[in-house]
């Protein structure tokens, strides 16, 4: 029988009502008290890291929990990990590049209601998490949510209140579960040793633009910031209305040293800057990395890993182009 460690983070799956409305306040003894079934499935260890809501998480705490797991990654066969769901795919997408090549799985998983409530889908969530963190194919980094198994990078949260809350984006779902059983669509193979990442940078910003934005709001970021992830229109560009401005503040940006890249704020079919004047001639002069059908959370966190590994804009846009672990699949 397998031995897997619970990691509880706290999150809604972990909450009770208080005069405040819900905040984490179930141990991680107490989480496990209400599945007992998982002890037919392996054997279980647990540890508490953090009781916060996921509102409160920060990079710096992900990269505990990837250190903790580094640790002890010899005396487990595999690792759950509650966590509330508003950054959960953050979290995922985080992890997978601090815990790269491992061949014993991840698995996070949460709740849209607290595992105390009557209707919950805390106490099945958190089952099948155990389930396919215990199955003889897994591996890697993955959210198991309402059935389905879905990729680290290519989660994101779609509904806010469904069940149903996470989706795979421009992927297909690693397998499902149902009925107790494990269904794998896609089997992953790791080849060689499990690589841990001990640094990253948290000093990034997302900007979403909006139509008749003005482009000071790059003066904040230069001034603030390692890094900016700027979330443009449809496949990408930056609007240049009767001036120049908006590529004006690119070149200070990049004198300042801050790493860009442009994503899309389209949830499907990624970016493509060549297609339009607004983006290719910002592509072609400032040789700014596009994220392409990255999602949101997959960018935010890759960026972070990046920026410690280089000194030099080329280096930045090399390795971030460069996948990790099918990260770009």
């Amino acid at each position: 029988m397998k031995h897997i460690l619970l990691i509880t983070t706290g999150g809604t799956i972990a909450s009770a009502q208080s005069e405040n409305g819900l905040s984490p306040a179930i141990a991680s003894d107490r989480l496990l008290s209400h599945v007992p079934e998982i002890a037919q499935i392996c054997r279980v260890s647990a540890v508490q890291l953090y009781s916060l809501d996921s509102t409160n998480m920060k990079p710096e705490y992900w990269l505990n929990i990837a250190r903790y797991i580094r640790k002890v990654y010899g005396e487990y066969d595999g690792f759950v990990i509650t966590h509330g769901t508003d950054t959960m795919a953050y979290a995922s997408s985080m992890l997978h590049y601090l815990i790269q090549n491992s061949s014993k799985p991840v698995v996070l998983t949460g709740a849209q209601l607290p595992i105390e409530s009557r209707d919950t889908d805390a106490r099945e969530n958190l089952a099948d998490a155990f389930l396919y963190a215990a199955h003889d194919d897994a591996c890697g980094i993955h959210i198991v949510f309402d059935g389905k198994i879905i990729a680290a990078t290519r989660a994101q949260k779609t509904r806010t209140k469904s069940f149903n809350a996470f989706s795979s984006i421009d992927y297909p779902e690693i397998g499902f579960i149902r009925r107790g059983a494990v269904k794998l669509y896609i089997r992953q193979r790791i080849d060689g040793p499990v690589r841990f990442c001990d640094e990253i940078d948290p000093s990034v910003i997302v900007i979403k633009l909006i139509p008749g934005m003005s482009a000071e709001i790059f003066d904040f970021v230069a001034e603030r910031y390692h890094a900016v992830i700027i979330e443009s229109f449809g496949v990408g560009g930056l609007p240049y209305y009767d001036n120049d401005e908006f590529a004006e503040k690119i070149e200070h940006l990049i004198s300042r040293g801050v790493r860009i890249v442009i994503t899309t704020q389209v949830p499907h079919e990624g970016s493509d800057m060549s297609v339009y004047q607004v983006g290719l001639r910002i592509k072609q002069k400032y040789e700014i990395p596009e994220a392409y059908d990255m999602t949101t959370e997959a960018v935010v966190a890759k960026v972070m890993w990046t920026l410690p590994q280089c000194k030099t804009a080329s280096e930045f846009k090399n390795i971030f182009l460069t996948p990790v672990d099918s990260d770009r699949i």
